[in-house]
C-alpha cells in the first residue's frame, strides 16, 4: 500500500525517473519553422547525459497546440541540462515560431501496462551486453518514486543576480523600500511570501506562489510598482537587460532563475517564534548539484528530529550556486553545526570537499563552522508576506 509522509516536501534527489510536459501555443502559420527547429532540437537533447526518449504530440482540437514529452533518468540529469548555456542557445530558434509554453516536470511514481511504459523507456538499439542485462536496464531507465509526497499547494522559486560593486547600499535600499504588489492573482493563484537577501554583491529574490507560479510571475512583472523598481535597478546590473524588449527579458530571467531542488517542511504550523535566514554556498565547479544534495538530507533528518529548531527549509541550486533558506526556531548560532547543515560525523569534511575554498575557506573544527556560518548568512533585506484570507 502506497503511504504518504506527514510531512511536507518536494525533492530532486530522490532517485527516480522525470518526465517533463512541455505544452506549447505556436504562431500562426509557424508550423513548418517550428518541426525543423524540433529536429535540430531533438538531435541535440538525444546525446545529453540521462535523456532516455522523448515524443512529440499534436493536439486533435486546436492543430495549433503541441505537446512535447521526454524522459530522463532523474531530475537532476535534466536539471543539469535544462539550467546549461547550451540549453538556452538551443531553445533560442523556438521563440520565433512559439506564442506561449508552458514546462511541468513529474516524477514517475507508478508506471502500469504491458510494455516498458509510456515514451519508448526501453533502450533504443540493437541489444548488447552493456544494455541487455537487468541491472543495465534499470540504470537506463532510471527508479521509480518510492513513495508520494505530501505537498501545501505551494510552488516555490528564485531569482539571483549581481550588481556593480560598490552599488550594494543604493540596490538594498531600493529593494527593502519598493511598494508590495497585489497579491491576488486570480481565483486560484495569489503571491504569498517574497523573502529578498543579498551576499556582497548578489542578490536572492525567493517567491511563494499559493498556485500558478508562470501566471503569478507574469502579474508581477506587469504591476506598475515592480515595474518602476526594476528600472530603478536596471543601471546597476552587472548583466544589461532591457525588460520592454521580449527577448533580453527572456534571456534575463532564464539565466537568473534558481530553482527550488529540495523543500521540506514539518506538517504543523508555523509558529511566531519561527525567522527566517538564508545562507550562500560556493560551491566547486561542477559540484553544485551534490552540495544540495547534501543539505537536502540534512534536512530532511533535522526536520524530522522534534528537538531540532529547524521548522522548514529550501535549497535552491543553478549550476554552482547554491541557496539554502531556512526556517528556524531561535538564533542561527545555536546549533551552528546544524544550521550551516553539517550537523553529524564527517559531514563537515564532506561539505569541505565540495567547497570552493579558494572564496570562502572550509570549515572543519566547531570553532571554523562557526566562522563560516558567520560568512554564509546573507543579509535580509526584506521578508513580505500576503495577508492571510479569512
Amino acid at each position: 500500500m502506497t503511504t504518504l509522509s506527514e510531512r511536507i516536501s518536494q525533492s530532486a534527489f530522490d532517485g527516480s525517473r522525470l518526465r517533463v510536459v512541455l505544452l506549447l501555443d505556436l504562431y500562426d502559420g509557424a508550423q513548418n519553422q517550428f518541426l525543423e527547429v524540433y529536429e535540430h532540437l531533438r538531435e541535440q537533447v538525444s546525446s545529453v547525459p540521462g535523456h532516455i526518449s522523448d515524443e512529440l504530440c499534436q493536439s486533435i482540437e486546436n492543430p495549433s497546440q503541441w505537446l512535447i514529452t521526454s524522459e530522463w533518468e532523474s531530475a537532476p540529469r535534466f536539471l543539469a541540462w535544462v539550467n546549461s548555456e547550451e540549453h538556452v542557445a538551443s531553445v533560442q530558434p523556438l521563440h520565433g515560431c512559439v506564442r506561449d509554453t508552458r514546462s511541468l516536470r513529474f516524477s514517475v511514481l507508478h508506471v502500469t501496462g504491458k510494455g516498458p511504459g509510456p515514451g519508448s523507456l526501453a533502450p533504443t538499439g540493437p541489444p548488447s551486453a552493456a544494455t541487455s542485462s537487468p541491472d543495465a536496464v534499470d540504470r537506463v531507465l532510471g527508479s521509480l518514486q518510492v513513495a508520494p509526497r505530501r505537498g501545501d499547494g505551494v510552488v516555490r522559486h528564485a531569482l539571483t543576480f549581481t550588481v556593480k560593486p560598490g552599488s550594494e547600499p543604493v540596490v538594498a535600499k531600493l529593494l527593502a523600500g519598493y511598494t508590495s504588489p497585489q497579491a491576488q492573482v486570480d481565483e486560484s493563484t495569489r503571491l504569498r511570501r517574497t523573502s529578498l537577501f543579498m551576499h556582497g554583491n548578489r542578490v536572492v529574490r525567493a517567491v511563494e506562489v499559493e498556485g500558478d507560479l508562470l501566471a503569478a510571475l507574469r502579474h508581477v512583472a506587469q504591476q506598475p510598482e515592480v515595474q518602476a523598481l526594476e528600472e530603478a535597478i536596471n543601471p546597476y546590473l552587472e548583466q544589461d537587460r532591457d525588460l520592454s524588449d521580449p527577448g533580453s527579458a527572456r534571456m534575463f530571467f532564464t539565466r537568473a532563475a534558481l530553482p527550488a531542488v529540495h523543500h521540506v517542511a514539518a506538517g504543523g504550523r508555523e509558529g511566531a517564534d519561527v525567522e527566517r535566514h538564508a545562507l550562500f554556498y560556493p560551491a566547486k565547479d561542477g559540484c553544485g548539484m551534490a552540495l544540495a544534495r547534501l543539505l537536502a538530507g540534512q534536512d530532511e533528518a533535522a526536520v524530522d528530529d522534534p528537538t531540532s529548531p529547524i521548522e522548514g527549509s529550501t535549497v535552491f541550486q543553478r549550476d554552482d550556486i547554491v541557496v539554502r533558506l531556512l526556517d528556524l526556531r531561535g538564533p542561527l548560532e545555536a546549533r551552528p553545526a546544524l544550521a550551516l547543515g553539517v550537523e553529524g560525523v564527517h559531514k563537515a569534511g564532506v561539505l569541505a570537499r565540495l567547497l570552493d575554498s579558494a572564496k570562502d575557506g572550509v570549515p572543519t573544527t566547531d570553532q571554523e563552522i562557526s566562522r563560516f556560518l558567520a560568512r554564509s548568512e546573507m543579509r535580509l533585506i526584506t521578508d513580505r508576506r500576503s495577508p492571510v484570507q479569512a
